[in-house]
């Protein structure tokens, strides 16, 4: 490398400058740092996950290039660099959530005194809230591209494949490919929206793909699905104005404690969003007038039922994008049932095929995770690092009106590890003093800590249901990853008046039965 990097010097004196950078091209293009493959990694995906390792690898010395392409959803919708976090994940729907918080601050302002002319009246405008995510989130592509570009990492904007176990075809816009070879590669595609099985849900319906940059109005929206995304999506859209129902197969939140989850629900039921258990979608057919008539069947009461709506909105989980990869040319075994990849540490069965994000079979579905899993795998492949991912107690928040923060087990969780004789439940209602004025529903602010029950109580688990809880929940994440137990957390003097401090003053518990309303905002 020291060779080439001599011959270019001199090349660049002694020829124009145009042929220097040719020929530097040239010597890129032919040798990597093993001095075999175009380049020390590929990562085929351009999302959170994959941007990180790549940009880590090329921090400690790798050439590296990054293919992603986005294929448009079945209503058109598409998008630029970055992966869904960005584009139709994390970042909008945190927009649309505090447009949502905003909307209600502005009616409950008039009880703090301010003078708010026919605050009755008040509505969202939905273009200008759209147009305004729009260009937040084309501003954040254009980023990524020019950073992509300041680390001198190859961006292809094409769609990958594996032609051989160190060989990526890439299939471009234009139709044409281009072939590439690579010593590593990681495997970073994400996952997409799954449409169920019934006439008209491809045809007519949406998802989280489709919503943040929807040209008109929802209005009255049928979401389907009641995991964590149509959770959200529900609530902010009942916030912003239009009605919605759900349909709950079988739990909301499935994988999370099911009694925060049904604080959860409770909460967005007394805001008006309407919920209907134990329902699967049959059929969505559009009507001469462009709304929609849905039909489902309720499992419990074995009767089918209808109604119209301006959106469905699918939220029926999703699918890792593995199967376009041909990862049988390259030697990839190691598949789950759902297609996603089987890999403790990140490593396929494949020796120099990686994996990092979503498309990991058992994995968090989150941002964060991927980003660092992302990091370290590129320092062990190119820095001779050895910490590995540590996916146990990743912190987590749920956006729904009243918004759900998590780290560590739930309650069901420890108990089928524990034993209920061996887990103690610290829990308590709270008063939020932002509630007080006006007097808001405090009815499902909730919290509990779940611990060992001998001492000294390591905790195993802390939910919190109400304002900012992602950022109440990140601190204890820390404190969880430290071993903390139960005793140094009520020896932690909380920051009064604040909500995160309620879990300093955590003292009653479950099996005592005592009653874990509080007696006032100070005791």
């Amino acid at each position: 490398m020291t060779i080439i990097r001599n011959f270019v010097r001199i090349n660049f004196i002694t020829n124009p400058p145009k042929q220097a950078v040719s020929t530097l091209l040239i010597a890129r293009r032919t040798y990597s740092k093993n001095g075999t493959f175009d380049y020390d990694l590929a990562v085929i995906g351009g999302g959170s996950g994959g941007l990180a390792c790549a940009k880590e690898a090329v921090n400690n010395g790798a050439k590296v290039a990054v293919l992603d392409y986005v294929t448009p959803s079945p209503q058109g919708s598409k998008w630029g660099l970055g992966g869904t976090c960005v584009n139709v994940g994390c970042i909008p729907k945190k927009l649309m959530h505090q447009a949502a918080l905003l909307g209600e601050a502005i009616h409950e302002a008039t009880s703090y005194g301010w003078e708010i002319p026919a605050v009755d009246k008040v509505k969202i405008n939905w273009s200008t809230l759209t147009e305004s995510v729009q260009n937040h989130i084309k501003s954040v592509n254009w980023v990524t591209r020019v950073d992509l570009r300041d680390k001198k990492i190859d961006y292809i904007n094409g769609l990958g494949e594996f032609k051989d176990p160190h060989t990526i075809v890439a299939t471009l816009k234009n139709g044409s490919t281009k072939e590439l070879t690579a010593k590593n590669v990681v495997i970073a595609v994400g996952g997409r929206p799954h449409y169920p099985d019934i006439p008209g849900a491809v045809e007519y319906c949406i998802s989280s793909d489709d919503i943040f940059s929807l040209s008109h109005p929802p209005g009255k929206t049928l979401v389907v699905g009641a995991g964590y995304i149509g959770l959200e999506c529900a609530g902010f859209l009942n916030s912003l104005g239009y009605p919605v129902t759900v349909l709950v197969r079988s739990v909301p939140l499935r994988g999370f404690d099911q009694q925060m989850a049904r604080m959860v629900t409770n909460e967005m039921e007394q805001k008006g969003v309407h919920f209907e258990y134990k329902c699967v979608p049959l059929s969505v057919e559009k009507l001469e007038s462009g709304q929609l008539k849905a039909r489902w069947f309720n499992n419990e009461t074995q009767k089918q039922h209808e109604d119209v709506f301006d959106t469905v909105l699918m939220a029926t989980g999703r699918y890792a994008l593995t199967k376009q990869l041909r990862l049988d040319l390259a030697g990839v075994s190691c598949l789950s049932e759902s297609g996603k990849l089987v890999a403790a540490t990140e490593q396929s069965n494949v020796p120099h095929v990686y994996a990092v994000g979503d498309v990991l079979e058992g994995r968090p579905e989150l941002t964060p995770v991927a980003i660092h899993a992302g990091r370290l795998l590129a320092r062990r492949m190119f820095a001779g690092g050895q910490q590995q991912m540590d996916y146990d107690n990743v912190a987590t928040t749920v956006f729904t009106p009243l918004e759900y923060g998590c780290v560590g087990l739930s309650e069901e969780t420890a108990v089928q590890r524990f034993g209920t004789e061996n887990i103690e439940v610290y829990h308590a209602y709270y008063k939020p003093t932002e509630f007080f004025i006006p007097q808001r529903n405090i009815r499902n602010c909730y919290l509990k800590a779940v611990a060992l029950r001998d001492a000294p109580q390591r905790i195993l688990g802390l939910h919190f249901v109400g304002p900012v809880a992602g950022e109440v929940i990140q601190g204890f994440a820390a404190a969880i990853k430290c071993g903390i137990t139960m005793e140094q957390l009520s020896n932690t003097v909380g920051i009064h008046p604040t909500v995160a401090e309620e879990f300093t003053r955590l003292n009653i518990t479950k099996r005592s039965g005592k009653d874990p309303n509080p007696a006032s905002c100070c005791s």
